[in-house]
């Protein structure tokens, strides 16, 4: 399943599942934007997971948001259960891992990827949708705000070096 958004001037922007050959992109995208933007350490362990998104998709779904066959945005959607799944419990679908390129900011891109996981979670009968952030995402978390996403304090938790994580709901 695919759909378009249009962008200002720039044309269309496609959301769809990720293809093999958009793999490279997705995980440099990421690595960029979790990374190049301050929020995870270059030395952590976990930036490697960021950029192995061939390794994502065999237990994830990976949703990119394409234009001119450039990867403009990605998530990596996680049903309950499933090794990318860290806090979705029964019933909720989680996502993670949403990066958008900065050159893309403002087009839509984010709200785009963030309706389709809203979209599959409703088709596949799932209660809520449920995220993991940082306190540092804040252009993220004005965009999860919008939609209604409530914060979970007794859910929040902490990476293994120890910066605090922040989980959100939506009940659907």
């Amino acid at each position: 399943m695919a759909f378009v958004v249009t962008g200002e001037s720039d044309g269309r922007v496609e959301i769809r599942d990720a293809r093999g050959e958009d793999f490279a992109a997705v995980g440099e995208l990421t690595v960029e934007v979790y990374v190049g933007e301050g929020h995870v350490n270059p030395q952590s362990p976990y930036v490697a997971e960021l950029a192995d998104t061939a390794t994502r998709a065999e237990s994830a779904e990976i949703l990119v948001a394409v234009r001119g066959g450039e990867v403009l945005g990605s998530l990596t959607m996680a049903r309950p259960g499933t090794p990318y799944a860290d806090i979705a419990r029964p019933g909720e679908l989680e996502f993670r891992m949403l990066a958008v390129s900065k050159r893309a900011r403002g087009l839509g891109v984010g709200t785009a990827l963030l309706r389709r996981v809203i979209d599959t979670a409703r088709a596949e009968g799932f209660e809520a949708v449920v995220l993991t952030t940082m306190p540092t995402m804040q252009d993220a978390r004005r965009m999860y705000d919008r939609f209604g996403f409530a914060h979970v304090p007794e859910r929040d938790w902490r990476t293994m070096a120890g910066l605090p994580l922040t989980v959100m709901r939506l009940a659907l």
